[in-house]
């Protein structure tokens, strides 16, 4: 769940840098231009939350200093 949250919060982020860009109203940004800059962002925030935001730790779900379930009896 915290990996896609990741990926959603990275997309809203370069759909507001992308709305913020064509908002200026930029001489040199065609709608061409604008929709390479899109895909551009949008691959970028992808492959940042894929490769650089970690999920959790080793040792997830179990406590510390607690044996797993399968091995106490």
């Amino acid at each position: 769940m915290q990996c896609m949250a990741s990926a959603m919060g990275a997309v809203g982020a370069a759909s507001g840098t992308r709305a913020f860009i064509a908002g200026r109203h930029f001489s040199w940004l065609t709608p061409r231009r604008l929709r390479l800059l899109t895909i551009v962002l949008l691959a970028a925030a992808l492959l940042a939350s894929a490769t650089l935001v970690s999920g959790t730790g080793p040792g997830s779900g179990q406590q510390e200093g607690r044996a797993p379930a399968a091995d106490r009896r």
